[in-house]
């Protein structure tokens, strides 16, 4: 923070001691003003002090405030544990892995980009690929701004029962369990569900929606937005909550609508939160996770079912090719990462922000 917005957040009794420990120190306080005070000098000891280097005051901070780190440490254990610990695994992909095999040893058996090679020259891999992306990059384009239009709205409401109402509402789904949902969604486009029986009872041949092959990536994506939509919001009114009311005072003294309020006062508030969140989701655009395709997958939808996480956990877990799984599973992650990169330049180029 510079010199002027210190001393200018500070009372008059503040600035009286300021100018009185700057005076201590060897400095003259006649006529100073707040914005005058030279913090870096007070903090280095005063005007004949030596000047100390960037990391003598660092060493000096960390003694005062060292502590706070403990507050981080359980986490910074729990990422080096469980994230970074196991990434020597990765090595699997370019041998002929078994359980038990050492990862690094004289009894490695290396065999290069041969993993990777009967990975691509698979036939079936450019529909691994594209069911990868289509699957991920619709459930992109419908569930980012979902989240973000119900923060807004949410925002809006003025009565609290009714606020917290519908936040209890929109965020119960997040915590069933992804079993129970795709049994609910089985209950009612499945066999034998609610659809199906609703057609049958008006003379059509019934309907399961879990056998039609275009039926798979709504149910999926639908599904899965519905989901987690509410508990995504959460961040975004979390945001919300730190606008100043003044800002919205002073909209409504030039005459502006509660919906113009939307885009010229609270949008631009969180501008910054939905591009970081934005970069974050870009980089995880490949990852759909297995568990949720696997539970929707049958014979009807194998043919849009089929992404590279299911390809990883048939061909590794169960076929026991783990080091071929590995290889697709690193494919896929240098492709998150390639997109992160771009999305993180994109977002620096055009708007100013960015992770890094």
């Amino acid at each position: 923070m510079a010199n002027e917005d210190i001393s200018a957040a500070l009372s008059a009794e503040d600035q009286d001691l300021i100018e009185k420990a700057y005076e201590a120190l060897g400095g003259s306080a006649e006529g100073v003003a707040p914005s005058d005070v030279d913090f870096d000098m007070i903090e280095n000891g005063g005007p004949d002090a030596p000047q100390k280097s960037k990391w003598q005051r660092w060493k000096e901070n960390f003694k005062r405030r060292g502590w706070i780190l403990v507050f981080i440490l359980p986490a910074l254990i729990y990422v080096i544990i469980f994230c970074y610990v196991p990434m020597y695994g990765i090595l699997a992909a370019f041998q002929d892995y078994m359980p038990g095999d050492p990862i690094i040893g004289s009894e490695t058996q290396w065999v290069g980009w041969d993993n990777f090679k009967t990975f691509f020259s698979n036939p079936n891999f450019p529909n691994y690929f594209v069911n990868t992306f289509l699957l991920c990059i619709l459930g992109f384009i419908v569930g980012f701004p979902l989240p973000i239009i119900v923060a807004l709205l949410l925002n809006s409401v003025r009565p609290k029962k009714v606020k917290k109402g519908l936040q209890i509402l929109y965020y119960a789904p997040h915590f069933i369990s992804l079993v129970v949902l795709v049994g609910m969604m089985k209950f009612m486009f499945g066999s034998d569900g609610l659809l199906d029986n609703l057609s049958k009872n008006l003379g059509g041949g019934g309907v399961d929606l879990f056998l039609k092959e275009g039926a798979f990536r709504p149910l999926f994506i639908f599904s899965g937005n519905w989901q987690d939509f509410g508990w995504s919001a959460i961040i975004y009114l979390a945001a919300l909550s730190g606008v100043d009311p003044a800002l919205h005072e002073a909209a409504k003294v030039d005459g502006a609508s509660r919906f113009r309020r939307i885009f010229s006062v609270d949008l631009p508030a969180i501008l910054p939160t939905i591009v970081m969140l934005m970069i974050l989701s870009v980089g995880n655009l490949m990852s759909c996770g297995y568990e949720k395709v696997l539970l929707m997958q049958t014979d009807g939808n194998i043919e849009k079912s089929e992404i590279l996480s299911t390809y990883v956990y048939n061909f590794g877990l169960i076929g026991g090719q783990y080091g071929l799984g590995t290889a697709a599973g690193l494919f896929n992650s240098v492709i998150n990462v390639a997109l992160l990169v771009i999305a993180n330049f994109t977002s620096k180029k055009l708007s100013g922000n960015s992770m890094w």
